[in-house]
């Protein structure tokens, strides 16, 4: 994975400085409130419901052994011995106190780490497939193309006060499990006949309270350009996005207005005084990247380990189970990629605990050469493990409580940290999933059901995506009431779509019942192998919602 250089350490050892002067003089109040908001948050600090929140920056997802245990540790000592895994693959702290910050920050510039531009009106966290670099599927490795981006838009200098937050996601596989449709800029990375890499540039996607899909505005960018042409999206969102209405300031706002014919235009219009100019990537500053993701030092797994892998999964049911839901395929014969499921009643999904921390840094250096992967499903992945110690690892997951085989199935649930910590939340959503864990917590019934995304959001923000679950969930406020919204056929991916309300908001109590129904019109009219969203889109809204309202 990357590791600073002298001038990534000089920089964030200089932010930190910088902000522990920044508190200094607002706790002593020399600062006011108002100065001091954006100023805590482009280091990633906001004021929360109850306590300040301090999001850390996980770039790209990727997260060595000692940096989590670092976390770890942070959670431990400044916090309540938790953290939370966010769908931006980040981590946020839920209760440091205010005058811990510039010691966190501190103690995260020690390992390479920091919380810059993760809050604010900035370029956000870039973020990418959990399973790149190893994916049987891919065509291009996004990560040092994602690391390029990280480096250009951390502290530029003309979009640190952009209309609203600005979200980039990269994929560049065949399947897309980045959601690149429902992002700011979304890219697609694959290569021309000649091996040459080329990005396909969407822009204009995103969720929260008008949720839109990405329009293509150009479909073979030479990778050359990448950095330039994104300077020249930005640049137009920056001068024409709209900033006296932040519910109408996104960048997808503009593309719908503008139309993408339009903004087009008026990007490639700003790229002609950018293209070929001094930002323009060159072989060499590629390749100088893409040295920090060189393939780790696998040995052979031989033909016999792998048969004897297989044996064991045909006699043990437990560690099959685990294998078909929790483990990924691999490029490399012999290996896979295997998915930490963070999702079981006793934890929100998404928390892990200072000590989980700890013992997941100690599985990853002898498991994964000592690098992790958060999903944007708030899980954790080990991306190169030997199927002759898959099994040695899942009994060591059982003990920890994260070999719960529910990778991709109702259980494996999205969820925001909503109104138990979010100022801005309308309702609680963190009971919604307990309830709904508790309800269908039946392995054999969840089989059967088959892939099914469920995604909860405690506000319009959409922070845990419902309007591409397969069933999202929306907590809503009538009169200081809190009330939950039910959408369907909502999905990420190849095949995006926008879920469709299904009608008058239910009780909290309720909503566990409502996706009970829901289930059943489901089981009662699939076809064979016929998923939830398969079904969903052949019989439409209506057999969905006669049986919920009867």
């Amino acid at each position: 994975m990357y590791r600073y250089d002298t001038h990534d350490q000089t920089l964030v050892d200089e932010r930190v400085a910088q902000f522990r002067d920044q508190m200094r003089r607002y706790l002593a109040g020399r600062i006011s409130e108002e100065e001091f908001l954006p100023l805590r948050v482009q280091n990633g600090l906001y004021i929360q419901r109850y306590a300040p929140m301090l999001r850390i920056a996980i770039p790209y997802g990727m997260l060595a052994s000692y940096q989590l245990r670092k976390l770890g540790e942070i959670a431990a000592r400044y916090d309540r011995g938790y953290g939370h895994f966010t769908t931006r693959t980040n981590l946020q702290l839920n209760w440091p106190k205010l005058e811990d910050v510039p010691d966190i920050l501190a103690e995260l510039a020690s390992v390479q780490m920091h919380a810059i531009q993760t809050s604010g009106n900035d370029i956000r966290n870039t973020t990418t497939d959990q399973f790149s670099g190893v994916a049987a599927d891919e065509q291009v490795d996004p990560r040092p193309w994602c690391e390029l981006i990280r480096q250009w838009s951390t502290f530029h200098p003309e979009f640190a006060y952009l209309p609203r937050k600005f979200k980039i996601a990269v994929t560049g596989a065949t399947e897309d499990r980045a959601a690149i449709q429902v992002h700011d800029v979304g890219l697609r990375l694959w290569r021309d006949r000649d091996g040459e890499v080329r990005v396909r540039v969407l822009a204009g996607g995103g969720l929260g309270r008008t949720p839109m899909i990405g329009e293509v505005v150009r479909e073979d960018l030479p990778w050359q350009h990448l950095l330039t042409y994104l300077e020249a999206l930005v640049r137009v969102y920056n001068q024409f996005g709209r900033r006296d209405n932040k519910f109408k300031a996104r960048i997808k706002i503009l593309v719908k207005a503008l139309g993408v014919d339009e903004f087009r235009r008026r990007v490639e219009e700003e790229w002609a005084h950018l293209k070929d100019g001094p930002q323009t990537l060159t072989a060499g500053a590629v390749e100088a990247v893409a040295a920090h993701f060189v393939e780790p030092p696998r040995r052979e797994v031989t033909a016999e380990a792998i048969d004897a892998f297989e044996r064991l999964r045909g006699e043990n049911r437990a560690f099959a189970r685990f294998v078909t839901n929790n483990v990924a395929d691999h490029k490399v014969a012999g290996y896979k990629a295997v998915t930490l499921s963070l999702k079981r009643r006793e934890h929100s999904p998404g928390d892990v605990t200072s000590e989980q921390m700890a013992a997941i840094a100690d599985l990853a250096d002898e498991f994964g050469h000592g690098e992790l992967r958060v999903t944007h499903e708030q899980n954790l992945v080990l991306t190169d493990v030997p199927v002759d110690r898959l099994e040695e690892l899942w009994q060591r997951l059982e003990a920890l409580g994260m070999a719960n085989p529910t990778v991709g199935t109702l259980a494996d649930l999205i969820c925001c940290p909503g109104g138990d910590y979010c100022g801005l939340a309308n309702a609680k959503s963190i009971p919604v999933a307990h309830a709904i864990q508790e309800r269908f917590e039946d392995l054999d019934f969840l089989y059967d059901l088959g892939p099914l995304e469920l995604n909860i959001s405690g506000c319009m923000n959409a922070c845990g995506h419902h309007h591409v679950g397969h069933i999202g969930i929306l907590g809503v406020d009538k009169k200081g009431e809190e009330y939950y919204q039910i959408s369907l056929g909502g999905s990420q991916g190849n095949g995006t779509s926008l879920g469709k309300i299904l009608g008058p908001s239910f009780f909290r109590e309720d909503v566990p019942e409502v996706i009970d129904k829901l289930l059943q019109v489901y089981v009662g009219s699939r076809q064979p192998d016929e998923t939830f969203l398969d079904t969903y889109r052949r019989i439409g809204l209506k057999p969905f919602k006669e049986r919920v309202y009867a």
